[in-house]
């Protein structure tokens, strides 16, 4: 049997919860992230008018539908 003081036991409770949380935490972010990154896929910013529109047909380049022109696909920027 191992023997602990009372104080360090609690401390030894106190950073299992924590580290689970910080743990729990960090997946939440990463699955965020991939989130906002999927819904973000297919929208596409026309550099000519400055119109944000969605686009989900594959094509390369895709047309404004505002002012006509062909938009060039870019990977969406996270901070």
């Amino acid at each position: 049997m191992i023997a602990l003081e009372l104080p360090w036991l609690v401390f030894a409770c106190l950073f299992v919860i924590l580290a689970g949380i910080f743990f729990v935490w960090i997946c939440y972010e990463i699955l965020e992230r991939r989130r906002a990154r999927q819904a973000l896929r297919h929208r596409l910013h026309c550099a000519l008018c400055g119109m944000d529109f969605s686009d989900a047909t594959g094509d390369p380049l895709p047309r404004c539908p505002r002012c006509n022109s062909l938009t060039e696909r870019r990977e969406p920027r996270f901070f």
